[in-house]
């Protein structure tokens, strides 16, 4: 049952007055929920109490840990149709999709908890004394890494599920030994509220202490503000646009004791595809690129916003390809009126610029909601010349950058900002002959692929979701995949501590059988 209340740990509560409901924008009405936003003493309440179980939390054994990570994707699935039914009435998205999430969900939880049961990521290291050394003796020196405390992990728009109340940000830690606050997304409320109550029961079901898990309702910023400037927060995640993720970096950056703030946010995912494959396989990349910018109306992170290629008659006939397949396919909801609003907003933004040409746009009429479908085509030398057309336009939307040669083609990349991915589409041994093309955009991206499309980021420990900012405010570390957990720990040192009082991890006889690097060498 959705209560439209805040959790502050295991109690529901809500004493303000400021009020919400979430929208339906597949049938462009409110959902009934009254939401309840938190107070300035609920989110210290919720702060305090998180800092109260760290004390706990931090010292839980990996075992116990993954039982609590295994039990909340329990709870997920026990919520069944209900939770399905919830997610779709807040995002216009389909069942399939839905259910695609909630297992990438559950999925990245059972992973977490594989990664702490095993408990070799703690990344133990022994560097044992020497007092015979010389010309000065060595101590006994061991390192393991340790969590920071209380995280504040904001909901995203487009992932109700998997990067929000118990998505990614938050499974990596709770994982690692951090308490979790989560500021709910607005617009999927009802969503986050039944994740919530999932968490909340796996928390007393494997006895967690009270307060490892918070999750407070918000309809604006002021809630995500106080959580970000809390004395007793330490880090905190974010998956969203440019402005709100820098607005997050420079208040954590101001506060007394400054804390990270690790923040997905905006990406155009540049293609760059040559011209061998150009000239072999034009209609079959136009009907793929076509599918893969239209994908779940285009509000992906990776959405491939930027198509770069170097002129020639393939080109043009890719593009008129490209925009002829694009408006094959029929338009779909967006996640809400004011995601529609932004995208018509951007997109007329671009449009506008000088040297903008429209080669396809969807005019026929569309659902309240719907995004029309739209491929622009410029010069190199224009796009080089107004940084406004780097502008992330969240929808169905892609922009073909047409360069002179191979110089200009690098130039355009080394210019772009950073990015989470970057594409080559090549002929066989294509790729070989542009090394120079291929460094740039290398130096541009967080993830290079081949052949491929930038939609879809598997759950993996190879996995790098990041990139130089603005893709990422920190590009050492990835959002996704088990190394996401790195984020919420920090590096600690004991010098010459007696063995029984080390922690397990750290202590001579290895008791947790844990791969350590003793002396230099990787060993159990």
């Amino acid at each position: 049952m959705i209560t439209g209340k805040n959790y502050i740990g295991n109690q529901l509560v809500a004493t303000g007055n400021t009020t919400y409901k979430t929208f339906n924008p597949e049938l462009n009405i409110e959902n009934e929920t009254v939401f309840t936003e938190a107070t300035s003493q609920e989110i210290d309440a919720a702060v305090n109490l998180a800092s109260q179980a760290f004390k706990e939390f931090r010292t839980i054994s990996g075992a116990k840990k993954a039982e609590f990570l295994n039990t909340i994707a329990d709870e997920i699935l026990t919520l069944d149709d209900t939770l399905v039914k919830t997610y779709c009435s807040e995002t216009g998205l389909p069942e399939g999709r839905a259910k695609g999430e909630r297992g990438r969900t559950v999925g990245q939880l059972r992973n977490f908890a594989n990664l702490v049961a095993e408990g070799s990521w703690i990344e133990a290291t022994i560097d044992a004394a020497q007092p015979n050394r010389e010309p000065m003796p060595r101590s006994d020196i061991r390192k393991m890494l340790i969590p920071l405390g209380p995280v504040v992990v904001f909901g995203a728009s487009n992932f109700p599920l998997a990067y929000s109340t118990a998505g990614g940000d938050t499974a990596a830690a709770l994982a690692s030994g951090c308490p979790v606050i989560v500021k709910s997304h607005p617009m999927h409320a009802g969503t986050g509220a039944l994740v919530a109550s999932a968490i909340i029961k796996a928390a007393e079901k494997t006895g967690m202490p009270n307060g490892v898990f918070s999750n407070l309702n918000s309809s604006g910023m002021e809630v995500g503000q106080q959580l970000v400037s809390h004395s007793e927060v330490k880090a905190v995640g974010f998956t969203g646009s440019i402005r709100g993720g820098r607005a997050l970096l420079d208040l954590a950056a101001k506060r007394k004791e400054p804390i990270p703030v690790f923040a997905e946010m905006g990406s155009i995912n540049p293609v760059v595809i040559l011209p061998k494959a150009l000239e072999n396989r034009n209609q079959e990349i136009a009907t793929t690129y076509a599918g893969s910018i239209t994908v779940g109306t285009g509000q992906f992170c990776t959405n491939p916003g930027l198509l770069l290629g170097i002129k020639s008659d393939a080109l043009s006939t890719f593009v008129n390809n490209l925009s002829q397949e694009i408006m094959e396919i029929n338009p779909s909801c967006m996640l809400h009126p004011n995601i529609k609003k932004g995208y018509i907003s951007n997109k007329e933004k671009v449009v506008s610029q000088n040297n903008v040409a429209v080669t396809a746009n969807y005019e026929s009429n569309v659902q309240n909601n719907y995004a029309e479908q739209t491929i622009v085509s410029v010069e190199g030398k224009d796009f080089l010349e107004n940084p406004t057309l780097h502008l992330e336009v969240f929808g169905p939307f892609s922009m073909v950058v047409q360069c002179e040669n191979e110089t200009e083609l690098e130039a355009v990349i080394t210019n772009l900002e950073g990015q989470l991915t970057g594409t080559v589409i090549s002929d066989e041994n294509e790729v070989a002959d542009y090394s120079s093309v291929i460094s740039a955009l290398q130096n541009r991206v967080g993830r290079i692929i081949f052949n491929g499309v930038p939609t879809g980021v598997e759950v993996c420990e190879s996995m790098v979701h990041g990139g130089p900012y603005p893709a990422s405010t920190d590009s050492r570390f990835t959002a996704v995949g088990i190394n996401s957990i790195k984020r919420w720990v920090r590096p600690f040192s004991y010098q010459d501590w007696p063995n029984e009082l080390l922690p397990n991890e750290l202590q001579k006889e290895n008791p947790l059988d844990i791969f350590r690097t003793v002396d230099g060498i990787r060993t159990k």
